[in-house]
């Protein structure tokens, strides 16, 4: 397993080959956790985003650093296991590249504009720009692909998930209608420890009863989430 730093709080995992992935999906990924071989300099509970790679397939998603170690640190996600190993086990599509390797360019093109230019792209931006805007550091990226009026929710889930999630973009998912009817946008945002803690409280007793005792018992959340999560348990 390697492990790349992208930027000061984005990972990238790589795994050899699909038999190392099920193996440490086996030993740490199914119980929602993982350990990284490298010196982490960030504070336990310090939101993350993880790029996990195997065999051509990744998934990116949003996770806690819970332990530091000598020459490791361990951290806990949010996401459902199950949906991790799907996404690393699905058999690889075909690559349909258009002549002159136009999604190369289009990431070139894209990571090389200024910031003002980005944000004026964003809400205009297609889908393959806005898969590089997606992985953008600048918060305020986010908040303006929000504005694009042909954004999936996929990516919306993408961003309610994001360790970069400002409270205004996390205001405007929970305000639009479409959005927040979303099961899984709910749980990106109160899983989300960048999610202001008033939003996350109101918008937890819509998740599925499961996933509240989940909460209930989770360390890496916050207490009064957790303790509110509780009440919710013993009142049903």
């Amino acid at each position: 397993m390697q492990v790349h730093l992208v930027s000061n709080e984005h990972f990238v995992v790589v795994f050899d080959d699909d038999e190392e992935f099920k193996t440490e999906y086996a030993n740490n990924i199914s119980v929602g956790g993982l350990c990284l071989p490298v010196t982490c300099e960030l504070a336990p509970l310090t939101p993350i985003q993880l790029t996990l790679k195997s065999g051509g397939r990744q998934i990116t998603l949003a996770a806690t650093v819970v332990y530091l170690m000598e020459s490791a640190f361990a951290v806990s996600f949010a996401e459902k296991p199950g949906t991790i190993l799907t996404a690393l086990q699905q058999p690889v599509a075909e690559e349909k590249l258009p002549p002159s390797h136009s999604e190369q360019n289009v990431w070139d093109k894209v990571r090389n504009l200024s910031r003002m230019e980005k944000l004026l792209l964003a809400p205009k931006a297609e889908r393959s720009e806005r898969g590089v805007l997606l992985q953008d550091n600048d918060a305020q990226v986010l908040y303006a692909l929000l504005k694009n009026p042909r954004i999936t929710t996929e990516e919306v889930v993408r961003i309610a998930r994001s360790p970069l999630l400002a409270a205004t973009t996390a205001d405007l998912i929970a305000k639009t209608t479409i959005w927040v009817a979303n099961s899984e946008i709910r749980s990106a945002l109160v899983h989300n420890p960048r999610t202001p803690t008033p939003l996350a409280l109101k918008l937890l007793p819509t998740l599925p009863e499961p996933e509240i005792r989940q909460i209930a018992k989770a360390s890496a959340v916050s207490q009064s989430l957790r303790q509110a999560a509780l009440r919710i348990v013993i009142k049903r």
